[in-house]
């Protein structure tokens, strides 16, 4: 309570909204809203700043991340920039060119590493063998110290499993007596409960006999089952005794004293139903019977024991036997298995050596062709040196011919006046100078192109022979691996081959053994099956015995259902009766209460009459008196009327006010009298007809007196018919008893019996089994003939022993009959004890008839008590029914609340379903971004798949710029293509400037639309995806620039060092010439100027898409914030609808505990109610009994 005020005490909450109880705090209305919202608003500020700390620690992850790759970025654009310095060196040249013609020492140095890793195999192996060697002698040893273990643990299991037998034994042994114990114990405790209740002991008799007639079915459907097996096993018995002829003579003998035997049991029996003189030569049978029983019990135990044992070693042996067969069948299973494997090895390794073979004769013939190749190169560099040479030449003659041709020109120059035939010569030398430089320049293209190819060829030729070079080792070296696996596998198949020879030893021996218990088992069999023919002899003698009580107690069932149905039929009628009595005496006491209440009602109506007419009579002589008044006044008046004019007239006034009182007076006491009458003739009629009801209840009662009576009679006759047949029951019960007792002691014998029966049933089988089995195991191993002798001899022991045994089995058949004598015996002395029992129970019956008069007196006593508990019922069922309406009150109230929580509970689910739509709504968004990021990622991987194309095809460029040293001609062609591209790329970036308005435009209406969330992302990743194709399209097209560029200043720079030349020519040639290169050099320079400018727009183009980039990526998380700020709305929606749900879960408890209650006085009113019935249907029968007592009394 203490931490609750100070829990409190510390909101800020107005103190006055709540109270404390002793074990509750009880909250003004709105008060649990305050609290509930104080609660979120925490929560939410706990869950804001998780949020911001998890935040804060992914993006500090994330900034240590972009600092490493800030640093990386660094490292890798200054080795890019380092590279691209050294590229164009001189030696980096040669580098590259040198480089793809190392492999080959390469190939040789690995073909040195792998012959040495060979040698070393080789001599792993070696060891590797020595090892194996050494390890299976180990094993070897390790398997035989393995046997033996295995040998001692079988010993001890052996010895343990018979001390487990001894105690399992000894444990049965102590259940047995146990449960005798308990059975003497229950029957102690069913006679003490059999005294203390006759009827339990009548439905528990009834119950008997009906479990009984089950038991009875049960034992005819045993016997049938045991007949079914009886057939069975006889067959098989025939068939022994086809096999054994010798035995059938024994057989007979023992058959013929068992039909005399039966015989004489038979006689006994008759005896014993017919005359009792003979109890004591049964008694003295019985004392032989039991001695029987004893021995045959011992006998019994022995067998068990024997049985037990004999079953434990035929698992043992089943055991041994199967392990063996199933080790057998695996070891044949694996050595098929190994022979197979080995072929398949060996015919795989024939095939890898022919592979090697193959491989072989192949890498000669790749050696041979990159020999052949090298010659080859070496041809061609022979013819690239002449054509070297042959260019030298040629480019010393086009020197010559330059100089002859300044020569000539200068001559002419100084000569003035040149010819026309001079001019025509010089035109036709300069012509062929021009075609002598263009084949030139065509021929060391083409010599170039051919040595280009022809590299490119040996550089391909070489890298294949390397890898076929390299696949031919890898190939060796897993066909090596391949090689000792199988040796290895080869060398546990022979080791294995050795264990199963072993074992196959072993099993034989095995085999040997089992033999030998088999013609041990052979024997106990026989023994076994003598023992059943004995017990199929106690069956039937047990059967004929077993019939005979079951016809008995048929009959006895059969008088014990219909005394039952007797019975049953007599307590209907005296229920109804006793219905009927009690229907009339409800009827006569209502009738009586209404008349007592009608008479109550009258004599206060009467009491109010003569009260209204005594009013009526003094308010008649007030009448008078003013009447007799009036006339004095007159009189006066007349005598004194001059004098008193002024007093008469007051006086008048007076008398006129009284006139009119006693009017109204009278008028008020007329209709008083009015209705009085009218009561008085309603009162009469109602006592009117309360008189003819209580004269129909008089008539009524005299009827029910008159069938009281009557019914008594046919009460005391049904008594007396009752008496008899209870006494014919008792009579009937004692046979029953005493019959139930033999039935189950007969019943506990053939049980035995069967049991013994079933036990030597499955032993046989087991045994017949077993013999079949190692009999097709014998047949299969082939069995020598001096086997099949000893089986003969072990037969003919055999028979000898089952001699033996017959002869003990006739001993304890005579043991069994003395037995059955004492059980006789024994079930006399139960039924004169039973009688006994009986007698003591009719003193019992007479003593509960007494104590029941008692209880009627007791109970008279009680009827006034039960009168009083009566008026305190009604007092409480008044306080009750006040109770009842505050509860109503309070049910509707509580109704109320419930319905107004479920509207909000409605209202709440509404919500959460919107809430619910809308996050569904925010997931999709979600999905549809992942996916638009996903298409970038892809498109971004294609670009720079793209921009590693274009790195090569970059390489490529700056191999073949050699080849595109060409004339000023080609040069300028080349310049009108690139200012035509210009010009299409000041269009695509006008088309582009309108298209980022376009998108600036798309911008604003996304910006307007920024409420759905889903629309801008969508909108955002369309243009970010448009903006990086865009990105793309300018990437490439400075590239493309960047590279034109490159191109630009190769050119500039070859036509400078041209113009250099040209300088020096010029100086000697003509400045027209000069001027004109002057010209174009610098439109060449104003071209380059010009696009370096464009390739810094499309820098800057290319930034402003970038920083739009950014701008759509900002704007997608900011769409992703208010994804997430969605998701806490719908959790704390969430938060809001569990809460609301529990308080309606708090109200249906509330209109649940208030049902409850409700029900609970409702049910305590009900038996209040009842009670009072029963009391006054009590009272009602005690004043009836009284009545009727007063009545015989009077008419004696």
């Amino acid at each position: 309570k203490k931490a609750t005020e100070k829990l409190l005490g510390s909101i800020d909450v107005d103190h006055n909204q709540y109270k404390f109880g002793h074990t509750k705090v009880f909250f003004k209305a709105g008060l649990l809203g305050t609290l509930e919202e104080m609660r979120d608003e925490k929560l939410s500020h706990l869950v804001t700043m998780t949020q911001a700390l998890a935040r804060g620690y992914v993006m500090r992850k994330e900034f240590v991340k972009m600092m490493e790759r800030r640093e990386a970025i660094y490292s890798i654009q200054y080795n890019i920039r380092s590279f691209m310095n050294v590229k164009h060196w001189p030696w980096m040249k040669v580098y590259f060119k040198i480089k793809p013609l190392l492999k080959t020492a390469e190939s040789e140095k690995e073909m040195a590493s792998m012959k040495e890793n060979f040698e070393k195999m080789k001599e792993d192996l070696t060891k590797a063998l020595a090892k194996k060697k050494e390890l299976e002698e180990k094993m070897v040893s390790l398997v035989q110290e393995k046997n033996d273990l295995l040998l001692q643990v079988t010993s001890e299991s052996e010895n343990l499993s018979d001390a487990e037998e001894r105690c399992e034994g000894l444990i049965k042994s102590k259940i047995q007596l146990e449960g005798k114990l308990k059975e003497t114990t229950e029957r102690l405790e069913d006679e003490e409960e059999i005294n203390a209740e006759l009827t339990a002991k009548k439905r528990k008799l009834e119950d008997e006999c009906s479990e009984l007639k089950k038991d009875i079915d049960d034992l005819e459907l045993t016997l049938a089952k045991v007949e079914k097996e009886k057939h069975a096993t006889e067959n098989k018995v025939k068939n022994l005794t086809e096999e054994m002829a010798s035995q059938d003579e024994s057989i007979a003998k023992l058959t013929k004293e068992k039909k005399a035997l039966q015989e004489a049991h038979q006689q006994t029996l008759d005896d014993l139903q017919a005359e009792e003189d003979k109890v004591n030569t049964l008694t003295k049978a019985k004392t032989k019977l039991e001695q029987q029983v004893d021995d045959l019990e011992g006998s019994l135990e022995q067998e068990k024991k024997l049985r037990m044992d004999l079953e434990r070693v035929k698992r043992k042996l089943e055991g041994d036997l199967k392990l063996a067969q199933e080790s057998i069948m695996d070891l044949e299973n694996e050595k098929q298995q190994s022979d197979e494997k080995i072929k398949k090895k060996d015919f795989e390794i024939s095939q890898f050596l022919s592979k090697i073979e193959d491989e072989q004769s192949l890498g000669a013939q790749l050696q041979k062709k990159i020999k052949e190749l090298q010659a080859r190169i070496e041809e061609l560099e022979e013819e690239i040196e002449a054509e070297r040479s042959a260019r030298a030449k040629v480019e010393k003659q086009r020197a010559d011919l330059s100089r002859e041709l300044e020569e000539i020109s200068e001559r002419l120059e100084e000569a003035g006046g040149a010819t026309a035939a001079q001019i025509e010569m010089n035109k036709k030398r300069e012509a062929e100078f021009q075609k002598m430089r263009r084949d030139l320049e065509e021929s060391t293209l083409q010599h170039e192109a051919t040595a280009a190819a022809l590299r490119k060829k040996q550089a391909d030729s070489v890298a294949e022979l390397g890898e076929q070079i390299d696949n031919l080792q890898r190939i060796k070296q897993k066909l090596e691996k391949e090689k000792s696996e199988y040796k290895m596998e080869i060398d546990d198949l022979s080791s294995n081959m050795e264990a199963v020879a072993k074992a196959k030893g072993n099993l034989e021996k095995m085999c040997r053994t089992l033999e030998d218990q088999l013609s041990e088992i052979k024997a106990k069999s026989d023994e076994n099956s003598r023992q059943l023919n004995d017990m199929n002899a106690q069956r039937a003698r047990l059967q004929t015995e077993n019939g005979e009580f079951s016809r008995q107690l048929e009959e006895k069932e059969a008088l014990v259902s219909q005394l039952t149905r007797g019975k049953q039929a007599f307590t209907q009628q005296i229920e109804d009766l006793k219905r009927h009595v009690e229907e009339e005496v409800k009827a006569k006491n209502a009738l009586a209460h209404a008349v007592q209440s009608a008479r109550h009602d009258c004599d206060l109506l009467r009491e109010q009459y003569e009260e209204e007419q005594e009013a009526k009579a003094e308010l008649q002589r007030g009448m008078s008196k003013a009447n007799s008044e009036v006339a004095q006044w007159r009189a006066k008046y007349e005598t004194d009327a001059i004098q008193r004019t002024e007093e008469l007239e007051e006086s008048k006034k007076k008398l006129a006010q009284r006139l009119q009182d006693a009017e109204e007076s009278i008028e008020a006491v007329n209709s008083k009298c009015a209705s009085l009458e009218k009561t008085k003739q309603r009162l009469q009629s109602e006592v009117e007809d309360l008189m003819i009801d209580g004269e129909r209840a008089n008539a009524l009662a005299a009827n029910l007196d008159k069938k009281q009576r009557n019914f008594d009679k046919v009460l005391a006759d049904w008594k007396q018919k009752y008496e008899e047949s209870q006494a014919e029951l008792e009579a009937a019960q004692k046979e029953a008893r005493s019959l139930s007792t033999e039935l189950f002691k007969m019943k506990n014998s053939y049980e035995e019996a069967l049991d013994h029966l079933e036990t030597l049933k499955r032993e046989n089988k087991n045994l017949q089994q077993e013999i079949s089995d190692l009999s097709e195991q014998l047949g299969e191993t082939g069995k020598s003939i001096h086997e099949i002798e000893k089986a003969k001899k072990t037969v003919e022991s055999e028979k000898a022993e089952i001699q033996t045994a017959l002869e003990e089995a006739e001993g304890t058949l005579e043991h069994e009959e003395s037995k059955i004598l004492r059980v006789q015996l024994e079930l006399n002395q139960v039924k004169s004890e039973i009688d006994r029992k009986l007698a003591e129970k009719d003193e019992e019956m007479e003593q509960i008839k007494r104590n029941s008069q008692r209880v009627l007196d007791s109970m008279q006593s009680t009827l006034d008590s039960e009168v009083r508990s009566r008026n305190d019922a009604l007092r409480v069922k008044k306080k009750m029914e006040g109770d009842l309406n505050e509860m109503e009150v309070q049910l509707s109230h509580a109704n109320r609340q419930a319905a107004e929580a479920q509207k909000q509970l409605r209202n709440v689910q509404g919500q959460l379903k919107d809430a619910q739509l809308h996050l569904d709504e925010a997931v999709r968004g979600q999905e549809d971004m992942k996916e638009q990021v996903a298409m970038v990622e892809r498109r971004n991987s294609l670009m720079q798949a793209e921009i590693e194309e274009l790195r090569a095809a970059l390489e490529q460029t700056e191999r073949g710029r050699k080849v595109a040293e060409q004339e000023l001609v080609d040069a300028s062609e080349r310049v009108g293509l690139l200012h035509s591209q210009n010009t299409s790329l000041i269009n695509s970036k006008k088309k582009l400037e309108t298209d980022l308005v376009q998108v600036q435009g798309e911008v604003d209406d996304a910006v307007q639309e920024a409420r759905n969330a889903e629309e801008k992302a969508k909108k955002a990743i369309t243009d970010a995806a448009m903006m990086a194709e865009e990105l793309k399209k300018e990437q490439d097209t400075s590239a493309h620039l960047e590279r034109m560029k490159k191109n630009m200043e190769l050119t500039v720079k070859d036509l400078q060092h041209r113009l250099d030349e040209a300088e020096s020519l010029a100086m000697k040639g003509g400045k027209k010439q000069l001027q004109k290169l002057e010209s174009r050099v610098h439109e060449l320079e104003a071209e380059v100027e010009a696009e370096q400018r464009r390739g810094a727009d499309a820098v800057k183009g290319v930034r402003k898409y970038e920083r739009r980039v950014k701008e759509l990526t900002y704007q997608t998380e900011e769409d992703k914030k208010n994804v997430t700020r969605l998701q806490d709305l719908v959790d704390n929606l969430q938060l809001k609808v569990k809460a609301y749900k529990r308080q309606a879960e708090e109200a249906e408890e509330q209109a649940n505990t208030h049902l409850s209650r409700y029900r609970k006085v409702q049910h305590e009113l009900e038996e209040s109610h009842e009670r009072a019935d029963i009391a006054e249907s009590q009272v009602n029968k005690l004043r009836a009994k009284s009545r009727e007592a007063g009545k015989t009394k009077v008419e004696e």
